[in-house]
């Protein structure tokens, strides 16, 4: 072997030695899901059946065959009794060695759909009251290395708030809560659950009030310090520089001297910058700032590469890399342009510089049992968004934050988020322990999705500004009692104009929070001149089809036409051919509408067109007719530009056939 080969070879052994020493494998924290051996039994029977995790208990129910599946003909009806019942889920666990051994072990649920109480070897370690929440819970002093019982008490969300509801003088306005259609007559109690708000029926979905562990459980353990959450906030972006400031948030078991952060490029190995920080025992933020020059942008499908970075944050302590964080975040300028001009106040998105035309539709969960969503499907759900020249979805308030893979695959294929926070068409119990649920659902929330280059805006809620004045709801609980209709408003302000702008403020500073969608001037509904509008005259007010043409918004949130699916989709559900009929008994119970939007389809059908000659020809007229109304209201939205600059129609996918 030459000199040169020796040295280079040399070289190499001692790079290699580094690298052992430095990424520290063996002192690493431990991650593993809780995803086998569960079961679960009614609370006040004895018979056990096997579980999946994660589910909910209707999925679990159909796989056992107690129940037949609730979107096929009338068994909705038959499946109204699970809602009323308590569920207990349990499973067995050991710990290997490693994870034993660690210092802290801790139980991470993602997600407990709702009222629910959680025990380890029979002592009650979490009491959970919002499904939009993740829990984390220290079991090191509580968990053996053999044989733990974890078991997970769902209590009745309708047992539940049936007694809260009873005990008002007044009911809240709630959006189309389905009380009778699950036997509690007029009691819409859906507002005082902090739960998917379609669950309990809308205008265009079932009644299926859901129970069970709905996102993934982790077992996680670690020495020393972990790392909890890495913000990435870029504080000034455009095509010269990125001015980035990285937030890390680091949970110590002890007071630490001398830690060092460490953010590089995770592909190229680049470090863009360095800190030491003195830890002490428990929460700790330490930031570090840093610039990229020239940076590649991200843009939005359509305008170009929606370019995504991979950010690696390390925590060393000595030559020991103890715990590493990967941040994959597209470096962007999002703006909303809400000023005052000529006309009224505007409202578009401004992309790195370039105000943007938002072409778009609303989301809403594509599963009434949220677990069923696979990879798949979200796959096909953005890509059908992207095939279609969208560049925006807006994830109403009435399902849930979606999941990772949602906001992964729109930040890949360059498609902004409108996200609203979880709540749609109503006024909610916003005080005292509700109100401080909500807090860390928020905070829970920003946090996972704060990175997120797609995330364009917050919103507070769907349509429940404009239903207080613009439906006619401050009136009529003011004529009730005054005293009614002010502490309902208190409530609506302290939640969606202090607590969540607050919240969007504290964790993702730089983000544009909307009060409410539609909003346009404080104390009013929506209008034509001002911020966006949620428009329904042409459906809804059975206006013309063609007065798309003469409407105007600055930004069009939210407009639709309804029509039935396809003859193929209707067989899935009503494959019987005495089904086959608008009014038969299991159409009209697949619209959730009524015969009111049975007739607005016929009416405006037969205003366009000649009477089809059969079902089937219904459906596929009824199909032209929605196509043809859509793209009416798209064409008038987009030739109105640059006063109007969005047109996101209802909607883009389904959560039943």
């Amino acid at each position: 072997m030459n000199i040169q080969r020796k040295n280079n070879y040399t070289r190499i052994i001692i790079f290699f030695l580094l690298i052992l020493s430095y990424t520290g494998v063996s002192g690493a924290p431990v991650k593993t899901e809780l995803n086998s051996g569960w079961r679960f039994r009614q609370w006040r029977l004895n018979n056990w059946y096997p579980a999946t995790v994660p589910g909910v208990v209707h999925t679990d129910l159909i796989a056992n065959k107690i129940i037949e599946d609730p979107f096929f003909r009338l068994n909705e009806r038959s499946v109204q009794w699970v809602d009323k019942e308590d569920w207990m889920y349990e499973t067995f666990f050991d710990l290997n060695d490693e994870m034993f051994d660690k210092k802290n072990i801790r139980l991470h649920f993602m997600g407990l759909d709702t009222y629910v109480s959680v025990y380890l070897n029979g002592e009650k370690i979490l009491e959970g009251d919002n499904m939009f929440r993740e829990w984390k819970v220290d079991i090191k002093d509580k968990v053996k290395q053999k044989d733990n019982k974890l078991e997970v008490l769902f209590r009745s969300p309708i047992k539940e708030d049936i007694p809260k509801w009873d005990a008002l003088p007044y009911q809240y306005p709630t959006g189309p809560d389905q009380s009778q259609q699950g036997g509690i007559f007029n009691k819409t109690v859906s507002s005082f659950a902090r739960k998917a708000g379609y669950h309990y029926g809308w205008d265009w979905g079932p009644r299926l009030v859901t129970s069970g562990i709905w996102r993934p459980v982790y077992l996680e353990a670690w020495n020393e310090a972990k790392l909890e959450d890495v913000f990435i906030q870029q504080k000034e972006v455009n095509k010269q520089k990125a001015s980035i400031t990285v937030h890390v948030d680091i949970l110590s078991d002890k007071d630490i001297s001398g830690a060092q952060i460490i953010v590089k490029d995770k592909k190229s190995g680049k470090t863009y910058a360095t800190c030491t920080a003195d830890l002490k025992k428990g929460t700790n933020v330490a930031t570090t700032d840093f610039v990229i020059n020239n940076p590649q942008l991200w843009w939005t499908n359509g305008l170009g590469e929606p370019h995504l970075y991979e950010f690696q944050t390390d925590i060393v302590l000595g030559s020991q890399v103890i715990d590493s964080n990967i941040s994959r975040t597209g470096i962007r300028s999002v703006k909303v342009i809400n000023k005052p001009d000529q006309y009224g106040t505007t409202f578009y998105f401004e992309l790195n510089g370039v105000p943007v035309f938002m072409k778009g539709a609303n989301y809403i969960p594509s599963d009434n049992f949220l677990p069923r969503v696979t990879k798949q499907k979200y796959e096909k759900t953005i890509l059908d968004a992207v095939n279609t020249n969208m560049n925006m979805l807006r994830v109403w308030g009435g399902g849930t934050y979606e999941n990772d893979i949602f906001y992964d695959l729109c930040d890949q294929h360059g498609i902004l988020v409108w996200q609203d926070f979880m709540f749609a068409c109503g006024m909610y119990p916003s005080e005292g322990d509700y109100l401080e649920s909500v807090r860390y659902e928020a905070i829970d929330n920003i946090k996972r999705l704060r990175n997120h280059p797609s995330i364009a805006l917050w919103c507070g809620n769907n349509e429940s500004y404009d239903g207080w004045f613009g439906w006619g709801r401050k009136e009529d609980y003011t004529k009730q009692n005054p005293e009614y209709a002010r502490v309902m408003w208190k409530q609506y302000a302290d939640l969606f104009h202090k607590l969540l702008p607050d919240m969007v403020e504290q964790y993702a500073p730089g983000a544009f929070y909307w009060p409410s969608s539609p909003y346009g001037l404080p104390g009013q509904g929506c209008d034509d001149k001002n911020g966006d509008r949620h428009y329904w005259e042409v459906w809804h007010g059975r206006k013309p089809i063609t007065q798309y043409n003469n409407e105007r918004s600055r930004f069009f949130s939210e407009y639709g036409f309804q029509s039935f699916p396809e003859f193929e989709s209707v067989k899935i559900y009503a494959p019987e051919s005495g089904d086959w009929a608008i009014t038969s008994e299991v159409m009209m119970e697949h619209q959730r509408a009524g015969s009111y939007a049975n007739n607005l389809i016929e009416e405006y059908l037969l205003n366009e067109y000649r009477k089809p000659k059969d079902f089937e020809s219904f459906l596929y007229m009824n199909q032209v007719l929605q196509g043809d109304a859509v793209k009416i209201a798209m064409e008038a939205h987009r030739r109105d530009m640059p006063y109007c600059m969005g047109t996101l129609f209802w909607q883009h996918n389904d959560c039943w056939p």
